[in-house]
C-alpha cells in the first residue's frame, strides 16, 4: 500500500493567502529549493528557506512578470496571485508559477539557451532594484552552519572560496556588466506552448558580468558530459565564445564550488545520496581534477 506524503507545512500555511488546492500537492524536487506540483491548479509551488529569500523571491516574481508582459520574453510565468507568500513562523518563502507539462520529449539542449541569453543581455534593466551578483554567497552561508562536514574540507572550501572571490573581483569582463539571470544553464529551461523554449528560475537575477550566465553551461560540459557539439551550438547561438577569455576559468571554478551549497545543506539534513555525491565532488576539487565527472542527482 502506498501513501501520499503530507504536504509541506509551508504550503499548508500558504493556503490562507492563495486559493490553490494544497491537499494534492506532489513533490517534484528538493535541491536548492523544494518544488511541488499543485495538479488541480496547474501551478508549481517553490519553497525557499534561506535568510535572504524574501527579497529574492519578490525580485524574481517582478522580473519574470516584466519580461513576459512588457518585453515579450519567453520566461516562465508567475501565477496571477499576490506573492511571494512569507511564512514567518517556518522561515519559508513560497512563490507560485505556471506549470508547463513536458510530456515525453527530450529536455531542451544548450543551443536555445544561448539564443535566450543573447536576447536577455540585450535588454535594459528591469524596473526593480537588482543587487550586484554576490559571488559564492550561498556557499559561505551554508559553510557557516555546517556541523557534519569534516573540518579539513570546511577549511579548504573557505580558503578556496576566498581565493576565487578575490580573483573574481579583479576580472575585466569583455561582455561588460549588466542585467543577468544569475543561474542560467539548460536545466533551467523548459518547453512552453508551440515548442517554444522558456527560461525559468529567476531567483538569482542580479547585476554582474554577462559571462557568468555562460559559464554554467560550459561547467556542465566538463562535469556532466555535455558534448562539444552542444557547447559549440550554445556559443554560436549566443554569438560569443567565452572560452577564449583568460578570466573564464575563474567563473568555471566558482560554478564548481557554487554547486556544493545545496549538497551540503541536504547532507546536513541526512540525505545519504547527496552526502556521497558531496564527498565525491569535494575530493575531486581538492585533488585539482577539473575534468572528473559528477553525478547530476
Amino acid at each position: 500500500m502506498t501513501t501520499t506524503p503530507a504536504p509541506d507545512p509551508a504550503l499548508l500555511a500558504a493556503r490562507a493567502h492563495v486559493r490553490f488546492n494544497m491537499s494534492t500537492a506532489r513533490p517534484l524536487r528538493e535541491h536548492g529549493s523544494a518544488i511541488y506540483l499543485l495538479p488541480e491548479d496547474g501551478v508549481i509551488a517553490k519553497i525557499n528557506r534561506t535568510d535572504d529569500d524574501r527579497q529574492r523571491a519578490s525580485t524574481a516574481v517582478a522580473v519574470a512578470r516584466w519580461l513576459v508582459a512588457e518585453q515579450g520574453f519567453p520566461a516562465t510565468e508567475p501565477a496571477a496571485v499576490d506573492q511571494p507568500v512569507v511564512v514567518d513562523h517556518l522561515g519559508a518563502t513560497v512563490t507560485f508559477w505556471r506549470y508547463y507539462p513536458q510530456g515525453r520529449q527530450p529536455a531542451p539542449t544548450a543551443g536555445p539557451l544561448g539564443a535566450l541569453l543573447a536576447r536577455l543581455h540585450s535588454l535594459g534593466n528591469p524596473p526593480v532594484s537588482l543587487r550586484p551578483y554576490p559571488p559564492l554567497y550561498a556557499l559561505g552561508a551554508v559553510l557557516e552552519r555546517a556541523s557534519t562536514l569534516p573540518e579539513s574540507d570546511r577549511t579548504w572550501l573557505l580558503e578556496r572560496r576566498a581565493e576565487l572571490i578575490e580573483q573574481y573581483i579583479s576580472l575585466d569582463s569583455p561582455l561588460g556588466h549588466g542585467f543577468i539571470h544569475g543561474d542560467a544553464y539548460p536545466g533551467n529551461t523548459v518547453w512552453g506552448a508551440d515548442n517554444q523554449v522558456l527560461l525559468g528560475d529567476w531567483d538569482e537575477v542580479a547585476q554582474g558580468p554577462r559571462e557568468l550566465d555562460l559559464a554554467n553551461t560550459y561547467q556542465g560540459g566538463m562535469r556532466f558530459g555535455r558534448t562539444e557539439g552542444e557547447l559549440r551550438e550554445f556559443s554560436e547561438a549566443y554569438g560569443y565564445d567565452p572560452t577564449k577569455w583568460s578570466g573564464f576559468a575563474v567563473l568555471i571554478a566558482m560554478r564548481d564550488l557554487h554547486t556544493l551549497a545545496s549538497y551540503i545543506r541536504l547532507a546536513e539534513a541526512g540525505n545519504e545520496s547527496k552526502r556521497c555525491e558531496l564527498i565525491h565532488r569535494i575530493s575531486t576539487l581538492r585533488a585539482g581534477d577539473t575534468s572528473a565527472r559528477w553525478n547530476i542527482r
